[in-house]
C-alpha cells in the first residue's frame, strides 16, 4: 500500500495501472468509516497475490486529486486500469462485496495463462445486459460527476435493479440539487416511496387496510396517496399515477400539489430516452407516456 500525491501520482496510478489495475482509495485522518475499510483493503491486497494495486489517497491533503476525480463522500474507490478510471464504490463496503467488486475486473490467474497463450476466454459482453449497462453508467458518473444525465441515469437503473442503498449513495451528492431540477427530484420522491414502502413489509395486508380506508371515504386523499406510494415503490407505474389522478379529480390542490408533482415525477421516471432514428427523426412518445401526459392535462385544466 502506498500514499499517493500530486507528485508521484502520474507514476503510481497511471503508469503503474497500464499493466495492473490500481485501486485507489480516497479517505480523511477524520473519516470513521475510512478507518474500517482501510485495513480490509489492505488485507485484500495481500490475498490478491498481485492482481492488483492499492495506493491511498489523503482528500483533504490532495484536493487537488479529489476535485479531478468528482469526490464528493468518502470513503470513495475507484479502479484505474490502462491510465483510467474503470468502476468505482463509495462507503465501507463488507470483504465479500469489495472482492465480488474486484472480481468483476480483476482477470483470474487462469485467465492470466490464458492471455499469454492466446486462448479466446469469452465472447464481448452482451450491451443489453443491465449489468454491463450499471457498470458503462457507473464508469461515466466517475469520469464526469457533474453529468446530471449519466447520474440520473445511473440512479434510476440502480433502483430498477432494486440496489436501493446503492442508489441512495450515487444519489447523495446531487440531492441537494432535488429542488431545482425535475428529474432529480422524480428519483427523490422515488425514494421517498420506498422508504414509505419499508415501513410496510406486509405489502398486501397495507393495501388492503388502504382500501378499506378509502371505501369509507372516497376523499381519504393520504389513504389515496399511501396506495400510490405503495405502487411507486414496486415499479407499478400506471396503478400509482391512477391513484394520483383520483386525488386530482376531486383536490387539485391537496398538500400543496403533491399528488400533481408526484404524478409529474413518474412520467419523468418512465420517460424513455429521446434516440434519434437513422433518418434523424425523433421517434414518436410512447403511447403510455403520451396518454398519462394527456389524463393530467384533462383534469388539472378541467
Amino acid at each position: 500500500m502506498m500514499n499517493v500525491t500530486v507528485e508521484n501520482f502520474d507514476a503510481e496510478v497511471i503508469d503503474a495501472s497500464m499493466h495492473t489495475p490500481v485501486l485507489v482509495d480516497f479517505w480523511a485522518p477524520w473519516c470513521g468509516p475510512c478507518k474500517v475499510i482501510g485495513p480490509l483493503l489492505e488485507k485484500i491486497e495481500t490475498d490478491y497475490a498481485g492482481r492488483f494495486k492499492l495506493v491511498k489517497i489523503d482528500s483533504d491533503q490532495q484536493q487537488e486529486l479529489s476535485q479531478a476525480f468528482g469526490i464528493r463522500s468518502i470513503p470513495t474507490c475507484v479502479l484505474m486500469v490502462n491510465g483510467k478510471p474503470a468502476d468505482g464504490f463509495m462507503g465501507a463496503q463488507p470483504e465479500s462485496q469489495i472482492k465480488a467488486f474486484l472480481d468483476k475486473h480483476l482477470p483470474a490467474n487462469d485467465v492470466l495463462e490464458a492471455e499469454v497463450t492466446g486462448v479466446e476466454i469469452s465472447d464481448a459482453p452482451d450491451a443489453n445486459d443491465p449489468q454491463v449497462q450499471l457498470e458503462a453508467l457507473h464508469q461515466a458518473v466517475l469520469l464526469a460527476p457533474q453529468d446530471e444525465g449519466a447520474r440520473f441515469d445511473y440512479v434510476k437503473l440502480l433502483l430498477q435493479m432494486q440496489q436501493v442503498e446503492q442508489a441512495r449513495a450515487a444519489f447523495a451528492p446531487v440531492a441537494a440539487q432535488a429542488a431545482q431540477v425535475r428529474r432529480l427530484e422524480a428519483l427523490e420522491r422515488w425514494l421517498k416511496a420506498i422508504d414509505f414502502a419499508d415501513q410496510h413489509p406486509d405489502l398486501a395486508g397495507a393495501n388492503a387496510a388502504l382500501d378499506l380506508k378509502i371505501a369509507a371515504n372516497r376523499r381519504d386523499f393520504e389513504a389515496r396517496f399511501g396506495k400510490a406510494q405503495l405502487a411507486m415503490a414496486a415499479q407499478h407505474w400506471t396503478a400509482a399515477m391512477d391513484e394520483l389522478l383520483d386525488i386530482l379529480m376531486r383536490d387539485k390542490t391537496w398538500s400543496e400539489d403533491l399528488a400533481r408533482k408526484t404524478y409529474i415525477a413518474i412520467l419523468e421516471l418512465i420517460e424513455p430516452p429521446k434516440v434519434k432514428v437513422a433518418d434523424g427523426q425523433i421517434p414518436p412518445a410512447d403511447p403510455t407516456v403520451a396518454t398519462y401526459r394527456r389524463r393530467l392535462s384533462s383534469v388539472v385544466l378541467s
